[in-house]
């Protein structure tokens, strides 16, 4: 019996769902079809699961994928647009070299990019073939592991996402557990141990071409300034097996929390642990910490993790207030990384037409407010909304730079000319100007809203009013 005759022989019309969430790499995964994934031993998984991932139909679905998700072009310059018409000619070569284990991923390309929180962030950026590939082995390995994850898991998985960590995190603190064990892995995806990440897909994994293929990935070079350097650990983020890997990986952990009867949410590698007191929070720590280095040969990080109170620590950039039935709300990290990109735009708009400002700011401020509609706790939408709104006057006031243009702008907008001029000749600086009652007057809440300025007040009533 092969895979889809053993899915087909269980599923029922409709039980299958197709996850909508923007974490989900391209497998579906229903209830039926988790019942069989469970109880059927799939021959694929044991000698032909290659054969699987080249078939047609998965690659077919593997190219849409990666053409759809676009993407930056690897070390061999070629972009998704060209990607059909590349396999047009080679892909009969690719699949055989596929079929008989002789294929050979090219580099990846090194590519570094700004922490949030400090630091770099190394991404492995594959040629758009390999991307192709991984995404059809990625189709395929994911329904075989998926089933047996733990239902505390939420990240890179199929209609799981970080809301769905943070509502749990939430009713674990109202459950009485008001201790976080915040355990934070440095450089997790730089540090993966290939054997180790290896003998765990093993397990399921019996097809020795998919095997030698994914070993392959995982030692690919990284192409940086004309070299090419060998990696023997880590699985740097860019293609689309990285994800499973960790998961696959992190299971192990997951299970271990799980035997020992823990309450726990883990997005990736960021991990809470909820407990009672803060003796067993400190014993929780000493121990997985040890797990995590002799186990999984994984570092800690010491300056980011600690045992706290969960209304102290921010769980993927969300806080709570320590309430019985604690409220969730903005962390004040996201807040800041708001107000930075906010001041970038600033500085770059200071030449340039307030509402070209605001066009660039939209789509930037309808993420951040979208990502953040669980929050409970107005408050930092209200301040945020009106810092906005001032720092858009400041840049205005900048622009306008004569004494006689800001009397003039001020009384287009409605003040006297008495008040108009008393406010351009102040000789108070632009920021105290941007706050002061005269262009808080002239540039009111409706002036902005008629610019398409987003109200992140307006969108978080928004989401309250739909809840």
């Amino acid at each position: 019996m092969t895979r889809r005759k053993a899915e087909a022989s269980v599923v029922k019309p409709g039980a299958g769902s197709k996850s909508r969430d923007r974490k989900s790499q391209g497998y579906d995964v229903g209830a039926s079809v988790v019942t069989a994934m469970t109880e059927i031993d799939w021959p694929e998984a044991e000698e032909r699961l290659m054969e699987e991932v080249v078939s047609r139909g998965n690659m077919m679905k593997a190219m849409n994928r990666v053409i759809s998700n676009k993407g930056a072009a690897g070390v061999d310059g070629m972009t998704t647009g060209r990607l059909k018409e590349y396999l047009l000619g080679e892909w009969p070569r690719i699949k055989e070299e596929l079929l008989t284990g002789r294929y050979q991923p090219q580099p990846v390309r090194k590519v570094e990019i700004p922490k949030p929180g400090g630091g770099m962030r190394l991404l492995g950026i594959p040629t758009v073939v390999d991307r192709l590939i991984q995404q059809a082995v990625y189709q395929e390995l994911g329904p075989l592991f998926e089933p047996g994850f733990s239902a505390s898991s939420y990240g890179f998985r199929p209609g799981r996402s970080a809301h769905h960590a943070v509502r749990a995190a939430r009713s674990h603190v109202a459950d009485g557990l008001r201790w976080v064990v915040d355990i934070d892995l440095a450089q997790f995806f730089d540090r993966v141990n290939h054997d180790i990440v290896m003998s765990r897909v093993a397990r399921k994994v019996k097809d020795k071409r998919v095997l030698l293929l994914m070993r392959r990935y995982l030692q690919a070079g990284l192409f940086e300034g004309g070299l090419v350097s060998p990696r023997s650990e880590g699985t740097p983020q860019g293609g689309p097996l990285s994800p499973l890997l960790s998961n696959i990986l992190l299971d192990e952990l997951d299970k271990e929390l799980e035997k020992r009867g823990h309450a726990f949410c883990r997005y990736a590698d960021d991990a809470n642990v909820y407990v009672r007191t803060k003796r067993s929070a400190e014993r929780v720590m000493s121990s997985l910490t040890r797990y995590l280095q002799t186990r999984l040969k994984l570092v800690v990080n010491q300056e980011k993790s600690a045992v706290d109170r969960p209304w102290n620590r921010q769980f993927l950039g969300y806080g709570m207030s320590n309430h019985r039935t604690p409220q969730i709300k903005v962390g004040g990290k996201a807040l800041e990384r708001l107000k930075s990109k906010v001041r970038e735009a600033a500085r770059k708009g200071r030449g340039r037409n307030v509402k070209r400002v605001v066009e660039d700011l939209t789509p930037v401020l309808r993420g951040w407010s979208n990502y953040f509609k669980l929050a409970e706790v107005k408050k930092p939408f209200e301040e945020v909304d009106g810092w906005l709104r001032r720092k858009l006057r400041c840049i205005m006031w900048r622009q306008w730079k004569r004494s006689f243009t800001r009397a003039r702008k001020l009384m287009q907008r409605g003040l006297s000319e008495e008040r108009a001029w008393l406010s351009a000749t102040n000789g108070r600086g632009p920021w105290w100007n941007s706050g002061a009652s005269h262009m808080n007057q002239a540039f009111d809440r409706s002036y902005f809203t008629e610019l398409g300025l987003v109200s992140l007040l307006s969108q978080f009533n928004r989401f309250k009013c739909s809840t």
